[in-house]
């Protein structure tokens, strides 16, 4: 897929080693459990939401990312360029880089620790020139006032922000007042707009022009415009859900910055993050343009049901 003439798109935010270990279940608090399998795989919400832009999504991508001094920084930095995304590192003389502790089930379902490390030093001012960049996307994995101060910065800048708020969190006004679409999951929504109500209302309540809210297996519904619209999901064998919403957020924000459709980069997006539950890992388990063009094509034909619905505003 050529990116040539494409706008870029700019992910700032975190970068971790994931420590996997695979379990017949996630342990319970205070339990002990025996797992099976250890591996380790490149991913952070930023990094992951990086190669898939690039890779899923086939934009033209950079990624803003801290990293340490360390041996865990090299795998991350090695699937980012080999994704293709061009890299600002700010290098933390003084923090280890960042790692995940997640626990996968043999159901698909995870646990997830994270130590920051590096990605907390990141700043404001870290924040690269705009001028080529038409999209930023952002993540809850470094610190909120920095988050905050690049989307204001990116909002003066005349740049569509996109914020995957997550991990959940309380979001200050200022900060939803400099978003133009906002992403989360059903209990990252309930975090923000409340546990009550239908999914439209709450995510109207937010005051987002648009909003998504991904729903597992279910696919994902987003309010834009005035006008609610869903997307069903797409059956596949779940092996390993880790990094699948972070497939969905980088590929939608790629496919809108090549000038896809709203509706046709939600499409999109629901497949590149089915295809990303099929292999282990965060971003080792996303998949390429091409993997998704093909499971998008298989599923207008008899027996696939990928279909987008549109409703008007009460």
């Amino acid at each position: 897929m050529s990116v040539a003439g494409c706008h870029t798109v700019l992910v700032a935010g975190s970068a971790n080693l994931d420590f996997v270990v695979t379990a017949a279940r996630v342990p319970v608090p205070g339990e002990t459990i025996l797992g099976r399998d250890f591996r380790t795989f490149p991913g952070g919400k930023g990094a992951n939401q990086a190669v898939a832009a690039a890779r899923a999504g086939g934009a033209a991508t950079r990624m803003l990312l801290a990293l340490g001094n360390d041996a865990h920084a090299e795998p991350i930095e090695a699937s980012l360029r080999a994704a293709g995304v061009k890299l600002d590192i700010v290098r933390a003389a003084s923090e280890a880089t960042g790692v995940a502790f997640i626990c996968v089930a043999d159901s698909a379902e995870n646990a997830i620790t994270v130590a920051p490390g590096a990605n907390a030093t990141l700043r404001a001012a870290h924040l690269p020139p705009l001028g080529q960049v038409s999209h930023l996307l952002l993540q809850l994995e470094t610190p909120l006032p920095v988050v905050q101060a690049w989307a204001m910065a990116a909002r003066e800048a005349g740049v569509v922000v996109a914020l995957n708020a997550a991990p959940a969190a309380t979001l200050p006004e200022e900060l939803l007042r400099c978003i133009d679409m906002l992403i989360v999951n059903e209990g990252e929504l309930a975090m923000l707009a409340g546990p009550d109500g239908d999914i439209d209302a709450r995510m109207q309540s937010l005051g987002v022009e648009c909003v998504v809210v991904t729903l597992g297996s279910r696919g994902c519904r987003a309010w834009r415009g005035g006008e609610s619209l869903s997307q069903s999901g797409f059956a596949v064998d779940a092996v390993d859900t880790t990094g699948a919403g972070d497939t969905f957020c980088g590929t939608l924000v790629a496919a809108l910055s090549r000038g896809e459709a709203f509706a046709s980069a939600l499409r999109r997006a629901t497949a590149a993050s089915a295809l990303a539950c099929t292999k282990m890992g965060a971003q080792a388990g996303m998949p390429s343009f091409d993997e998704v063009e093909r499971l998008l094509a298989a599923s207008i034909q008899p027996g696939h049901r990928a279909i987008a619905s549109r409703q008007p505003s009460p």
